[in-house]
């Protein structure tokens, strides 16, 4: 049975792809904003999007009636851009300078907003993938902390510790104070 839904007064049934773009359509700038957060690749971030969205689509029936659409969305695309850091991480070097398309190498001028933008994402990519993942999902996307839990499959005190960690070391490092690339680890002391 097709939910109802009132539109100026009339009630008409919403057929279930009708249903799927009222929910997902406006998710999209969204899901764009955090693929190029997680990606830092402008090209790969729009087409994890475009495979995102072609998996919600195809698999709209699978999910949770009673779920967040949102967070189920938005774990989608998480879970596809961690598959594809693995990969992008044990494939072989690039090849030659010759193969890379001109517009990549080339970058427009810059002003001081972009270079302030350009620290800021400097920043956050050097947090760990955890912190950086749960930063962009609260503070960019606006997700809640049990959204950002179900996007992560994490508890959700473990978001808040994240995202509480991600925060202090981002300070620090705009400080100056942080600039180790990795997050402080336990040393074995003899």
């Amino acid at each position: 049975m097709s939910p109802l839904i009132v539109q100026r007064g009339m009630m008409r049934s919403m057929n279930p792809n009708s249903e799927l773009i009222a929910t997902i359509q406006p998710l999209i700038p969204a899901l764009r904003r955090y693929a190029r957060g997680l990606m830092r690749d402008r090209s790969e971030a729009d087409d994890l999007v475009q495979d995102v969205l072609e998996r919600v689509i195809s698999r709209w029936h699978q999910r949770r009636p009673n779920g967040s659409a949102r967070a189920w969305t938005f774990r989608i695309l998480h879970n596809l851009a961690m598959d594809r850091m693995r990969q992008r991480a044990t494939r072989a070097a690039p090849g030659p300078m010759d193969s890379v398309p001109e517009d990549r190498l080339a970058s427009p001028p810059t002003q001081e907003d972009k270079i302030r933008y350009d620290d800021i994402l400097s920043l956050i990519a050097a947090l760990s993938e955890e912190q950086r993942s749960v930063l962009l999902l609260i503070a960019v996307e606006d997700l809640s902390y049990a959204e950002a839990a179900e996007v992560l499959d994490i508890p959700v005190g473990t978001v808040m510790s994240r995202l509480s960690r991600a925060r202090e070391r981002l300070h620090r490092m705009s400080a100056g104070e942080d600039t180790d690339q990795k997050s402080p680890m336990l040393r074995i002391v003899k």
